[in-house]
């Protein structure tokens, strides 16, 4: 049984007008009549009501002096109820935060793939136009690229200094033999080339700042995304923490103790509702500074998606970039190749070929970037443009998430005083209230946040030394994104190794399993 929350909180305190009571609050009525409709109302049985009060021995958390309208089974169903009561108002107060999360998360996670495959379409585009027959021929170079790029935006462990550094490889070994076709080079040879490739610098400074602008690029991306999903998973599990019994207790003894005294239109008084709750929620509110860093870290790297090195402004003018390297190369062809020979030797002539200086490249018009910024209208530039409409609305959707994730500091410790000042579940008038056991005013002093201030709780009594173990989980898992986070904001990655414990989320429509490490 799980009615909504609010119509549960609201049938439990307010559905019913106030009794015609007497100012005097050991006032009991003689028949149940009023708490058999409410019981009703909540969709129970009216026969397990008594029609007259009984006696209250048989209880054992509404237990009234002298007599009550409640039996030992209605205490249990109504204990029942107030658990479910209780999750259903955690699930709807946190139904908005943890919707903001899901939905954003596939909105960049889908806006990010797009934009990696229209600038691999884009890229194939332009260089089939350009190099012809010598990206027909190695154009898997290229490819793996792009299939490394997308796998490490998805999760994959690509270390892409190592990656970059064998598509520099790959393209230095494809275009020096395609240059000089007339010659035979072996595996040793083509070794000793990239050995001093570094010093030899073929495609001038493109390796050099395109990989460290991709890499910060991707980084962001995918950290960003990966911290929606963290904080959407970190708020869906504490959100359905099990309840301690002490506290089930406190909720029947607040929502529906006031049936078994014949009041069951009486709400609880404000400051009662707040113990309870801050009780209830003592280990949740403590997950708020480190869910606090956590946001403040999302807040970072927000900005960082739409600075000027963002992802966007990185990789769609990346052909460019190589298509510049490999013009460097054309252009430094007879002085590389001099050298070549000087530190690796004087390679054998291909068998039936002759010295020849003409390029593989001299078929095809040189490509100037200075004209790429004049696209034709072609499918590529139209889908270049609709991506540029796309990452427009997505600069208005990073603004509105980072008000989003603002608004969400400070949710935990907040929430018991959302619940309790929210959809009339407490009773304005603080001498007319329920305060835990009749109609008058609640004297105790309401304690603090936090599961160390429960100890003088009067309502939920908890073992302080004792922490929720799930909650503490949940707390490294969101110190380890953070970390993450942090450091992605600075252009660095975090691998993780340890696979033994691990907080575990999967990307949607995919079957990339991400760890997210828990040092615990």
């Amino acid at each position: 049984r799980n009615p909504d929350p609010n119509l549960a909180f609201s049938v439990a305190l307010c559905t019913f007008s106030m009794l015609s009571l007497s100012s005097g609050g050991d006032v009991k009525p003689r028949s149940c009549g009023e708490v058999r409709q409410a019981y009703h109302a909540l969709e129970y049985s009216i026969a397990d009501v008594p029609h007259q009060e009984i006696s209250a021995d048989p209880l054992r958390i509404c237990a009234p002096q002298g007599t009550t309208c409640c039996t030992a089974e209605m205490e249990d169903k109504l204990g029942l109820l107030s658990r479910h009561t209780f999750e259903d108002l955690m699930e709807s107060s946190s139904h908005n935060m943890r919707t903001s999360f899901f939905s954003k998360h596939r909105k960049f996670d889908e806006f990010f793939l797009e934009l990696l495959n229209n600038t691999e379409r884009s890229f194939s585009t332009m260089f089939q136009r350009t190099y012809g027959l010598f990206y027909r021929k190695n154009s898997e170079v290229f490819q793996e690229l792009f299939r490394e790029l997308k796998r490490y935006y998805t999760g994959g462990n690509v270390n892409m200094d190592e990656m970059f550094n064998d598509f520099w490889a790959r393209l230095l070994e494809r275009m020096f033999q395609m240059l000089h076709s007339q010659y035979r080079f072996s595996e040793d040879y083509l070794e000793c080339l990239n050995k001093y490739s570094e010093q030899l610098r073929p495609f001038g400074d493109t390796p050099m700042k395109l990989k460290p602008r991709v890499t910060k690029a991707l980084i962001a991306a995918r950290t960003f995304v990966q911290g929606l999903m963290v904080g959407r998973e970190v708020a869906s599990r504490v959100t359905k923490v099990n309840l301690p019994p002490a506290c089930s207790r406190a909720l029947t003894k607040m929502l529906f103790c006031p049936y078994c005294s014949g009041l069951p239109g009486l709400r609880p008084c404000n400051n009662y509702c707040l113990n309870v709750m801050r009780g209830c929620l003592a280990n949740q509110a403590d997950l708020d500074t480190e869910w606090n860093l956590f946001l403040d870290a999302m807040l970072l790297v927000a900005d960082r998606l739409v600075g000027p090195e963002n992802i966007q402004q990185i990789l769609q003018p990346i052909d460019i970039k190589i298509s510049d390297a490999i013009m460097n190369m054309q252009e430094k062809n007879f002085e590389l190749r001099n050298k070549v020979f000087q530190l690796c030797g004087q390679p054998n002539l291909a068998a039936g070929r002759v010295r020849s200086s003409r390029s593989v490249f001299d078929s095809n018009p040189r490509y100037r970037p200075a004209a790429s910024r004049a696209r034709p209208t072609s499918a590529a530039g139209t889908s270049l443009e609709h991506l540029r409409i796309v990452w427009r609305n997505m600069q208005h959707s990073i603004k509105n998430i980072k008000k989003k994730l603002s608004e969400s500091k400070r949710f935990w410790s907040k929430l018991p005083d959302e619940i309790c000042s929210g959809g009339n579940r407490t009773e304005p008038d603080e001498e007319g209230c329920w305060n835990s056991h009749a109609r008058g005013r609640y004297f105790p002093e309401v304690v603090r946040e936090g599961l160390t201030n429960q100890l003088h709780n009067p309502e939920v009594e908890l073992d302080i030394t004792r922490p929720n173990s799930f909650i503490r989980q949940q707390i490294m898992a969101l110190r380890v994104m953070t970390n993450k986070l942090k450091s992605a904001y600075n252009g660095n990655d975090i691998y993780f190794q340890d696979s033994s414990k691990s907080f575990i989320w999967v990307r949607p429509e995919t079957t990339m399993v991400h760890f997210i490490i828990l040092f615990w």
